[in-house]
């Protein structure tokens, strides 16, 4: 009986420690990260998502997030290529495709994109004038972009997207900008007020010859005005009279006789 026991209690002993060592071994990898498996200091591979056994006391794992990282950029004050001062922010999507990589090639890859995303937006504020940054930020989002990606793949970092979030300008440059928009706004008007006379003269130009050679369109013209003045209910209607009635009247009228009062003179002087 009592080699059994001490059989039993060896068993007994070895499933506790078999036990602990399982659960010690044992490790749990979710479907959004990959395990980095150290052993003895160097990298002994990774580890899918799902349950992962290590080897107690020799392996180490670590667990590298893959999913996109949206990490913001402070507003970075710097000068365009037109001397403009201005203050601008940006957002940086990116994601981990090496874990080894991003793990041992840099200290914290958090960190370094970060640093590199400032030092990035900085440069292209230098390169780009107001206006293109105003308008044409998707040419400097993608220059951008490939500014931060070029060191970021060395550290296992693929960068996604970038965009620049806002241009804060100037109180003055604004102000700057609201008249010339507004000048802008009154040239068109005038312009466009402009143009309308130009065409309101060349029709009045073309209807008036065209009167000239009829002028029984004259005549017409003149009693659809009478008409349009009648249908609004006036009391009074004011009747225009052709100039050229006039004219006719006076050419067809006699000419007066103008009757020279003073007596003619003598060939003495005086008056007879």
């Amino acid at each position: 009986m009592d080699i059994l026991a001490m059989i039993g209690s060896i068993f007994g002993v070895g499933a506790v420690v078999g036990g602990v060592l399982t659960a010690m071994s044992a490790r749990i990898v979710t479907q959004y990260e990959k395990g980095l498996v150290f052993r003895f200091g160097r990298v002994a591979g990774t580890r899918d998502p799902g349950l992962r056994m290590l080897i107690p006391f020799v392996d180490r794992m670590r667990k590298v997030s893959t999913q996109i990282i949206t990490m913001p950029v402070p507003a970075q004050d710097g000068i365009t290529r037109d001397n403009v001062t201005v203050r601008v922010d940006a957002v940086v999507y990116f994601r981990v495709i090496d874990p080894a990589a991003a793990v041992i090639e840099v200290q914290n890859y958090l960190f370094a994109v970060g640093q590199v995303a400032q030092t990035s937006l900085r440069s292209i504020i230098g390169k780009s004038e107001l206006d293109d940054l105003l308008s044409n930020r998707e040419q400097l989002n993608k220059g951008l972009e490939l500014m931060i990606d070029s060191p970021a793949l060395a550290w296992g970092v693929h960068i996604d997207r970038v965009e620049i979030k806002d241009v804060a300008l100037p109180d003055a440059l604004k102000r700057s900008m609201s008249r010339q928009a507004e000048a802008e706004r009154e040239r068109r008007a005038r312009v466009i007020s402009a143009e309308g006379e130009l065409q309101a003269a060349q029709m009045l130009a073309q209807a008036g010859a065209q009167m000239a050679e009829h002028p029984a369109a004259l005549q017409l013209r003149l009693l659809e005005t009478v008409v349009q003045v009648a249908a609004e209910k006036n009391s009074t209607l004011v009747l225009p009279f052709p100039v050229e009635l006039l004219r006719f009247l006076e050419r067809s009228s006699p000419p007066a006789q103008r009757q020279d009062d003073t007596p003619a003179a003598g060939q003495d002087g005086t008056r007879t």
